[in-house]
C-alpha cells in the first residue's frame, strides 16, 4: 500500500534541515519571550508569595472560584444545548423548499451572526425589560445571547455539512419511501453533525469562553468571581488571571477530549453497522441497514 499523500510532498534533505532550523529559531524566540514576560512580572513584584498565598486557602476556592466555576458551567451547558437545537432547526429551515420558511430563517441567522455578542447581552439585559415590563435575570441574558450568536454560527456549520453529503443518499432514502423530515432527521443531520464535529467543538469552546462576557451584566461567572471579586480583596489581579486562565484551559481541553471520544465511538459504531450490512448472505430482512444514517 502506498503511503504517499496528495496533500503535500514529503520534505527532502534540505527541507528537513530548514524545518529543523526554523523550529529551533522559533523555539528559542518563544523561550526568550516567556523569559521576558517572567522578568517584567518579577520586576513588578507579581511573583511574591503573598499574592499567591490566597490560592492555598480553602476559603478562596469555596467563596470565589468554585461558585464562579459553577455558574460558568451552568450557563455554558445550557447555552450549548440551546445553541445546538437552534443551529439544527435553522439549518433545516434554510434548506427548506418553502420560501416562506427559508427566507425568515436566513434573515434570523445572518442578523444574529452580524450583531456583536457583547452588544446582544447588553441589549437583552437592559433593553428587553422595557419591552416585557420586567427584569431579565443576568443568567438568562447571558444564555440567550450565547444561544442566538453561537446557534447562528452552528446553523451555518450544519447547513454546510448537510450540503456536503452526496445527493445520492437523500435520493436513496426517498426511493425507499422516506419523507423529507425523516431524511433530514435520520440520514442527513446525523452525518452532517459528525462531519462538522471539529467546527462544532470549536464553536462550543468559543461559547464556553464567551460566558466571561457576562461581566457586563454582573453575572457571577468565573472571571467575575475569580478575578474581579478576588482581586478586590487581595490585590492580586495577575495571579488571579493566571489561575482562572489555567482553569479555562483545562475546561476547554476536557471538552475537546470529550468530542474526540464521541467521534471515535460513533466511527466504531458506524464501522460495525457497515460490516454487518456487507456481511455475506445478509439481507434487509436479517437486520442489515438499507440506508445507513451514520454514513
Amino acid at each position: 500500500m502506498s503511503t504517499s499523500t496528495v496533500l503535500y510532498d514529503h520534505p527532502g534533505p534540505r527541507a528537513r534541515v530548514r524545518n529543523v532550523v526554523l523550529s529551533v529559531v522559533f523555539g528559542v524566540g518563544l523561550v526568550a519571550l516567556l523569559w521576558w514576560v517572567y522578568a517584567k512580572f518579577d520586576q513588578a513584584g507579581q511573583w511574591e508569595g503573598r499574592l499567591w498565598t490566597p490560592f492555598t486557602e480553602p476559603a478562596t476556592w469555596t467563596q470565589f472560584i468554585l461558585p464562579g466555576l459553577q455558574q460558568t458551567l451552568l450557563a455554558a451547558a445550557t447555552g450549548m444545548v440551546l445553541s445546538l437545537a437552534f443551529g439544527i432547526i435553522f439549518a433545516v429551515g434554510r434548506l427548506s423548499d418553502h420560501w416562506w420558511l427559508r427566507l425568515p430563517s436566513g434573515v434570523v441567522v445572518e442578523f444574529f451572526r452580524a450583531v456583536p455578542l457583547l452588544l446582544m447581552i447588553f441589549f437583552i439585559f437592559y433593553g428587553v425589560p422595557f419591552l416585557i415590563q420586567g427584569p431579565v435575570p443576568a443568567f438568562w441574558a447571558v444564555v440567550v445571547g450565547l444561544t442566538l450568536y453561537n446557534g447562528s454560527v452552528l446553523a451555518e456549520a450544519f447547513r454546510a455539512g448537510i450540503r456536503a453529503i452526496p445527493g445520492g443518499q437523500a435520493e436513496a432514502a426517498y426511493a425507499v419511501g422516506m419523507r423529507k423530515n425523516q431524511v433530514m432527521r435520520l440520514i442527513l443531520v446525523p452525518q452532517a453533525a459528525r462531519a462538522m464535529l471539529p467546527v462544532i467543538v470549536s464553536q462550543l469552546v468559543v461559547l464556553l469562553k464567551d460566558t466571561a462576557l457576562g461581566y457586563i451584566v454582573a453575572f457571577p461567572e468565573l472571571l467575575q468571581r475569580g478575578v474581579n471579586d478576588l482581586a478586590a480583596n487581595h490585590g492580586n489581579v495577575v495571579a488571579a488571571a493566571i489561575v482562572v486562565a489555567a482553569i479555562y484551559i483545562v475546561l476547554n481541553s476536557l471538552l475537546t477530549a470529550l468530542a474526540g471520544w464521541l467521534d471515535r465511538r460513533s466511527r466504531r459504531r458506524a464501522f460495525r453497522v457497515v460490516k454487518q450490512t456487507a456481511a455475506p448472505g445478509s439481507t434487509p430482512a436479517d437486520g442489515a441497514a438499507v440506508v445507513e444514517p451514520q454514513g
